[in-house]
């Protein structure tokens, strides 16, 4: 509790913007106040705030949003971008190839990796991001450790979770013996991560979450544990599942089930499950995860680089299962950009459901779906009492130019890159760069490490 004769936090108007976005209906026409790092009052358009402020920003030249948020990503892969052996190939081939590269992952190209994920991410409007890490090879046992130091150093949230491979080639499945670990050691290691990182309520920057990678390369008994452990700890699950045919027919093979039966199976079906791709349900199992609050991160342009299907969005969403988006790994997207990739949401669902499906809903998806499938209430939308977490985009390259609509602008003609971007009331990218960031020198060394890692 503050003291009583502290100051008050300064307030800064964000004012009278070129178009706002707020995932929610509310007019903020003239802008946004924003003090202590939430945002503290919407001011109509012409209006003023309630009270006078200590600074202004003349957002005029911009579109404002609420900050993007990503829901499935895999850091590590940025180092593995267009390889061309796996360029034109299905998910199990391109794991099955890319495997073997992984497993020489170490602490420091994994940190080079994520902080060019994250910096990717940051410059496209994205203020959270969830990762998938399942790759713990001998001496990257402190992977998820490493990435906290570079989420921090970013100055963005993140949900990070502990993923895990226990099912190897020796026992039927398809990661490589060398890429697994024992049950014991996974469990240990998730139950000390969320006690030493794991933070709750409104702001959290870091949180942790429990990610056994996919069916084909976990075992039952490590689902189970790990739903168990996240019920006792109170920390959400996260899996691939439904991503491709071979999916559904290895389940099949290995279990005698279809995905969502194996889903229940080991107590997953509930609402603190979010599921990566979620593409091939059928009608009863998309009536049955919308009746459990599972939710969907749906990843439009690695499914379609993968060729591994269309994900059901809006009848997902009609049932009932909160969707966000999700960027997926740089190595089946191959880039780590959240305004590109509602752009593809976009597309994608109107070649399944025809071209009403409005961009303010390809947005919302970005926005406040995706807060949602992380189960954060004070992010994803402009609204008193929520982070002030922004993302503000400029119009004025030659893309933009004779459009008229700013707001389906951003989508229809395809913005990539934001401004400025804030996390918790603090700007992280200002003028369309991260200040303090090295970017050559960050490319030079990330590609260094990416090159060596390919070549063994």
């Amino acid at each position: 509790m503050a003291h009583p004769h502290s100051p008050s936090p300064p307030r800064l108007w964000i004012r009278n913007p070129l178009a706002v976005f707020t995932a929610n209906g509310l007019d903020a026409g003239g802008g946004i106040v924003v003090s202590g790092g939430v945002i503290t009052e919407l001011v109509p358009a012409g209006g003023q705030p309630s009270a006078p402020c200590d600074e202004t920003f003349d957002a005029g030249s911009h579109v404002l949003l609420p900050g993007l948020i990503n829901t499935h990503h895999h850091f590590y892969q940025t180092l593995t971008r267009a390889w061309g052996p796996v360029a034109n190939a299905p998910l199990f081939p391109w794991l099955q190839n890319l495997y073997p590269v992984w497993a020489r992952l170490t602490p420091r190209s994994l940190e080079l990796a994520g902080k060019v994920a994250l910096a990717e991410l940051l410059l496209s409007g994205c203020t959270t991001s969830a990762d998938h890490h399942y790759l713990f090879p001998a001496g990257l046992e402190n992977a998820i450790d490493v990435e906290v130091g570079v989420v921090r150093e970013l100055g963005m949230r993140a949900t990070l979770t502990r993923g895990s491979m226990s099912l190897g080639t020796d026992d039927g499945g398809l990661p490589p013996q060398s890429t697994v670990q024992r049950p014991e050691i996974i469990l240990a290691d998730s139950e000390r991560l969320i006690s030493q990182y794991h933070e709750r309520g409104d702001g959290a920057v870091i949180q942790i979450a429990l990610a056994p990678c996919s069916p084909f390369s976990v075992t039952k008994e490590i689902m189970a544990e790990s739903a168990a452990m996240a019920e006792r700890l109170d920390v959400r699950l996260h899996t691939h599942l439904a991503e491709t045919i071979d999916e559904e027919d290895f389940c099949h093979s290995m279990f005698g089930l279809r995905t969502v039966d194996y889903l229940e199976s080991v107590g997953w079906l509930g609402n603190r499950t979010w599921l990566g791709h979620g593409i091939h349900f059928n009608d009863d199992e998309i009536a049955r995860l919308g009746a459990a609050g599972t939710a969907v991160a749906h990843c439009p342009t690695s499914n379609m680089r993968l060729a591994s299907g269309t994900a059901r969005v809006l009848e997902l969403e009609a049932a009932g299962v909160p969707v966000g988006l999700g960027v997926d790994g740089s190595a089946s997207n191959d880039t780590s950009n959240m305004m590109l990739e509602a752009r593809q949401a976009l597309y994608l669902q109107r070649l399944r459901y025809g071209a009403s499906v409005p961009v303010e809903r390809a947005l919302g998806w970005a926005t406040r779906g995706s807060a949602a499938v992380l189960g954060r209430s004070d992010i994803g939308q402009l609204a008193p009492g929520m982070q002030a977490d922004l993302a503000l985009f400029r119009l004025d390259d030659l893309r933009f130019s004779g459009s008229h609509d700013p707001v389906a602008a951003l989508l229809l003609c395809g913005a990539d890159r934001a401004d400025r971007v804030m996390v918790g009331g603090k700007w992280r990218v200002v003028d369309g760069q991260i200040p303090g960031l090295d970017v050559a020198g960050l490319i030079a060394e990330h590609s260094a490490a990416a090159r060596k890692l390919v070549a063994g």
